[in-house]
């Protein structure tokens, strides 16, 4: 098949059956991480499967049944977990060991197997697009939020950039009743940070020394930094933080050194990295989600045809909040 862009290749297929104790979903939308960029041009540095079938995040409905299924029926609306062993408990080596889009096949198909253990239900008012943005930024972006930051009412919190996981923490943020300072290289950007809730906006690219102006606009430092950046940005976040506080490192878009640890204990950081979480800690996410009437931010919506453009269209990081794939129109 010719080329899709970023890496794709479209293929033909029989539509699959469920064995025992798996379900058959209907995919009707798709959300793309930095990962599967990543992936898509081979520069990702974890094991992938060869030829795998790419995105680790995707929602639909339930078409058939296999054999021993009481979990599901024909026609609900689940969304996939980005780690299918993990059901709860910590993420140990053998729950982590199989992540979609990776080391398995990932789901951005018409028709993909699950078992029954793997789904959660699409959380009330949220349409497929919408679902399909959770497995991984929504997930990562609570458990860094609220289940490990256990951010607070009147807490300052400092987000990066204006991601699906940076938008998601934002939201989380905002939503705990936290006072939000957001960073961003755009300042086309700034007031849709601002619309989600962050009251300060910094320009990363103009401000070099961010993190003493963050530091600057609170009381010695955030209660909480939300790091994606790694390498690029850690010094920094390091300055912003104040005594005491935690930093959650939950992305790498850049790798390197000069990280001073001497801060670290000056200031008595905990420092903590992040992946994804369980399959228990998705459905608690899904309930806040249904309870306070969140809906994910997506910047654009590409038909199942124009994977290639969303590919292209997430390099460029021009988007706020999450690029979507979605099947004939629906989602």
């Amino acid at each position: 098949m010719p080329r899709a862009g970023a890496g794709l290749a479209r293929r033909e297929g029989a539509v699959p059956e469920p064995g025992e104790g798996q379900v058959l979903v209907r995919m009707r939308a798709w959300s793309l991480n930095f990962r599967d960029l990543l992936i898509a041009q081979g520069r990702y540095p974890r094991p992938v499967k060869p030829d795998v079938v790419a995105l680790s995040d995707g929602a639909g409905e339930i078409e058939r049944l296999g054999v021993g299924v009481s979990r599901w029926s024909a026609g609900d609306r689940v969304i996939g977990t980005y780690f299918p062993r993990w059901l709860s408990g910590p993420g140990t080596p053998e729950r982590t060991a199989h992540d979609l889009g990776g080391s398995v096949d990932g789901v951005l198909a018409e028709y993909v197997v699950f078992g029954e253990d793997a789904l959660v239900a699409v959380p009330g008012r949220l349409d497929f697009g919408e679902a399909a943005t959770l497995p991984s930024a929504g997930v990562t972006a609570w458990r860094a939020v609220v289940e490990e930051g256990r951010v607070a009412p009147g807490d300052d919190v400092l987000t990066m950039g204006s991601g699906g996981f940076s938008t998601f923490a934002l939201q989380f943020a905002a939503l705990g009743g936290a006072r939000v300072i957001a960073t961003s290289g755009s300042d086309g950007k700034h007031a849709r940070l601002r619309a989600l809730g962050a009251t300060d906006v910094i320009n990363h690219v103009r401000t070099p020394g961010w993190g003493t102006v963050v530091a600057g606009l609170t009381a010695g430092g955030v209660d909480h930094v939300v790091d994606v950046g790694g390498a690029g940005t850690l010094a920094q976040s390091l300055l912003a933080a104040r005594v005491g506080g935690h930093i959650s490192v939950a992305g790498v878009l850049t790798h390197g050194s000069g990280i001073d640890p001497l801060l670290v204990l000056a200031k008595q950081l905990t420092l903590r990295g992040l992946t994804n979480a369980s399959r228990e800690t998705f459905e608690r996410m899904n309930r806040a989600v249904e309870r306070h009437g969140l809906h994910p931010v997506i910047d654009r919506r590409f038909a199942f045809d124009e994977a290639g453009a969303a590919f292209a269209y997430l390099a460029t990081g021009a988007h706020v909040g999450k690029v979507v794939i979605v099947a004939d129109g629906t989602g």
